[in-house]
């Protein structure tokens, strides 16, 4: 646990630091709702099993400051994650779970416009997970017996706002696994709709 802080301030750190190449500009700070779907699947490290990608929804807050064609914003958001391994025996096993995401990542206005941007932007996020269900057999059960709540990631991806709406595009990673007996690391596809109150 002590890693994955460290791993998430130096990040902060970093893009704290960056936000100074800019700090000329006026920041504008802006909150909004933020709501999509989410495509995820687990790796796993068993030859006899494969991961498949499961759908689910999100949805939550966001914030975003703006500094000239830079941008920092976080989240706060609700995921409904869905995933589903297939045996070499033809038997399927479905993997469910809920998650407080955080993200936060900086941003990079490729197209910038008083109405339009396109964007690219990368960074870390941080995984709450509860109420976990796994309908499968007892042998790969035990091994989710301890699920483990706290994940951190890496995330990427492309974005483009219009006006006060964005849609957003995004790629997540887990750097650490989501089970300590049986390794699984969460990878997802993520595409996001928001809209800024102000």
């Amino acid at each position: 646990m002590k890693q994955q802080f460290l791993a998430l301030s130096t990040l902060l750190l970093c893009i704290i630091c960056s936000t100074d190449v800019q700090a000329q500009q006026t920041p504008a700070f802006h909150i909004g709702i933020k709501g999509g779907a989410n495509f995820t699947k687990t790796s796993t490290e068993s030859s006899s099993l494969e991961g498949k990608y499961g759908f689910g929804y999100q949805g939550g807050i966001m914030t975003r400051m703006d500094i000239g064609s830079l941008y920092v914003q976080g989240e706060a958001l609700f995921n409904k994650r869905k995933t589903s391994y297939e045996a070499k025996d033809g038997t399927s096993s479905k993997l469910t779970w809920n998650a407080i995401d955080i993200p936060v990542v900086m941003g990079y206005k490729v197209i910038k416009k008083d109405d339009f941007n396109v964007r690219v932007f990368a960074g870390g996020i941080y995984s709450y997970a509860f109420k976990n269900n796994l309908s499968t057999s007892q042998a790969l059960r035990e091994g989710f017996k301890k699920f483990d709540k706290s994940n951190i990631g890496l995330t990427g991806g492309i974005g483009v706002d219009y006006k006060n709406f964005t849609v957003d595009v995004r790629y997540e990673t887990g750097l650490s696994n989501i089970s300590k007996d049986f390794k699984s690391k969460p990878h997802s596809f993520s595409l996001g709709i928001g809209y800024f109150l102000f």
